[in-house]
């Protein structure tokens, strides 16, 4: 769901060929050397002659992405705020599902956004649905039916737990006759992922 390049790794005198994958908090690579690299173990970036630089605590990995580099390494060293990052913009109408952190929702409402809790009626470009038990993910199928056409639902969950995983709310979000198209690192505890009605589907 982040932007892939298949590319050369350098770490120190090492070569390995493979696919990078930048995602909205760390960089991953995949070939003959396996890399994750969270953008907050950054201690420097730049980007060279079609290499992107990255120096880290053990030393200095180099990627050569072309003319990609340069790019990777703005949003690298300056990653999207949460709001940013979940598409949110000055005349979206947001409706909040569940319990959201106060300052999290100031910063919703700085935008310009119409913020409204529970997703009450029709018309809502986002709607953010605070999943803390797979109880919750069956509200998932009756929010949708609240959006834009072109609108989406965000599912924010907890990481790392058993009792309520990412492929449960893909599930929920498929079993809704809804599309996955974007995920997001909400905070250190939480995820979000977006789903939307299938183009085919709007309108309908």
């Amino acid at each position: 769901m982040g932007a892939e390049k298949a590319c050369k790794l350098r770490v120190g005198r090492s070569t390995s060929s493979g696919m990078a994958l930048l995602e909205t908090d760390y960089l991953l690579f995949r070939g003959g050397t396996r890399l994750m690299i969270p953008f907050s173990e950054i201690r420097g970036v730049d980007a060279r002659g079609g290499v992107l630089h990255l120096a880290l605590a053990k030393g200095v990995v180099a990627l050569e992405l072309g003319a990609l580099a340069a790019r990777w390494a703005e949003k690298i060293a300056r990653p999207k705020g949460i709001v940013e990052k979940l598409g949110v913009g000055a005349t979206a109408k947001v409706g909040l599902v569940g319990a959201f952190d106060a300052a999290f929702v100031r910063d919703l409402e700085a935008t310009g956004a119409r913020v409204t809790a529970g997703a009450k009626g029709k018309g809502h470009d986002h709607i953010l649905l605070a999943a803390e038990a797979t109880a919750d993910l069956a509200k998932v199928a009756p929010l949708a039916a609240r959006l834009t056409p072109a609108g989406g639902v965000w599912v924010v969950y907890p990481k790392g737990r058993k009792d309520i995983r990412e492929a449960d709310v893909l599930a929920a979000g498929r079993a809704a006759d809804l599309k996955d198209v974007k995920v997001a690192r909400f905070s250190e505890t939480h995820t979000a992922l977006r789903f939307v009605v299938p183009v085919a589907r709007r309108g309908a």
